[in-house]
């Protein structure tokens, strides 16, 4: 099923609550929002709400649910023809979650949706995997951290829409701005700004700075402890 077509579920009762959900968790908040607000946004009564998620506790979990169902969606897809076969996949992610944009953006920087942020984790330690097998020099950390920063670094995109558009001078959710981002995105993964000499030369630096700091702080703790 293309990422952009319905899930059969999305006609349902119990979708238009979640996406009313979305769209003022996004708006307000998790705190802010309301369960009567979110039903008046569904266009059903506060006790269908509760009848099929209980809590806003649970309609959180919802939501979260489907977008890490959208964004697996978008993986499998991606994984299943890697080289694109005729779609720009970065215009494809940004259109799918471009309605959640709002909720995404809020949740993360507000420290809530770690079922979608940890998902993404997972997938990108499973390209890693087997991007690591074909790597001549060994990674510099482990693939959980690598995993972890470059997942951040991706949702920066959608998170800094605006800005990133502005500086791209074109609207990254319209097809000009979209395909100069994804030529962006594969000329910065295949021209990296450091040779592997560079950065093992700057990777040393930081184990000497870090040795240091550590035995210049070793003396001011003893001292504090006579």
């Amino acid at each position: 099923m293309p990422a952009s077509t319905p899930d059969p579920e999305d006609l349902t009762a119990r979708a238009r609550i979640r996406d009313a959900a979305l769209r003022q968790f996004g708006e307000r908040g998790f705190e802010g929002a309301t369960t009567r607000a979110i039903a008046e946004t569904a266009g059903v009564s506060p006790g269908l709400l509760r009848h099929h998620f209980g809590s806003k506790e649970k309609l959180r979990e919802a939501c979260d649910e489907h977008l890490v169902k959208l964004i697996t969606r978008i993986n499998e897809q991606v994984g299943a023809d890697p080289s694109g076969g005729g779609v720009n996949y970065v215009a494809a992610s940004l259109a799918a979650l471009g309605p959640y944009r709002r909720y995404l953006a809020r949740a993360l920087t507000e420290g809530w949706a770690e079922p979608v942020f940890d998902a993404m984790v997972r997938m990108s330690e499973q390209w890693l995997a087997g991007l690591d097998e074909r790597r001549s020099d060994p990674p510099f950390t482990g693939r959980r951290a690598r995993a972890t920063v470059g997942t951040a670094m991706a949702l920066a995109v959608g998170i800094l829409h605006e800005h990133v558009s502005r500086g791209l001078g074109a609207d990254v959710s319209g097809e000009e701005g979209a395909h100069l981002l994804a030529l962006t995105v594969l000329d910065l993964y295949s021209h990296p700004w450091l040779t592997p000499e560079e950065a093992a030369g700057h990777r040393d630096a930081l184990e000497r700075s870090r040795t240091g700091a550590g035995t210049a702080a070793r003396p001011t703790e003893e001292h504090s402890d006579e």
